[in-house]
């Protein structure tokens, strides 16, 4: 049983920078694919980014690409989100979870929530404008 913790959100003003982490206990990261999503109240879960299981691909939702950086750190066990040129609109809970599949995951299109299980308690990120 993988559990997650996400951890440094934060609030920040726009423009700024946040760099999230994604770290397990129980099981290892390195043999699944990752996916980061994010809730604002009111609205439903949203993919936001994903890195592949095997050969670190990454995908990207439009509003967060050239901004947002995924990355895994195989000796630490531990994946990131580079945030960077932080906007108000992206202000939500950020969530890291585990992809559902029994083989290889590539991450080619934004992750859906229905595709990844093992969530976090999440990180709040918080952009004022």
């Amino acid at each position: 049983q993988v559990q997650l913790v996400e951890s440094g959100g934060g609030l920040v003003q726009a423009g700024g920078s946040l760099r999230l982490s994604c770290k397990a206990s129980g099981v290892g990261l390195r043999s699944y694919a990752i996916g980061w999503f994010r809730q604002a109240p009111g609205k439903e879960r949203e993919g936001v980014s994903c890195i592949s299981s095997d050969d670190d691909t990454t995908f990207y939702e439009d509003s967060v690409k050239g901004r947002f950086t995924i990355s895994r750190d195989r000796a630490s066990d531990t994946v990131y989100l580079q945030m960077n040129a932080l906007e108000p609109e992206d202000s939500a809970i950020y969530y890291c979870a585990v992809d559902r599949a029994l083989g290889p995951y590539h991450c080619l299109a934004s992750p859906s929530p229905g595709d990844f299980q093992s969530w976090g308690q999440g990180t709040q990120v918080t952009v004022s404008s």
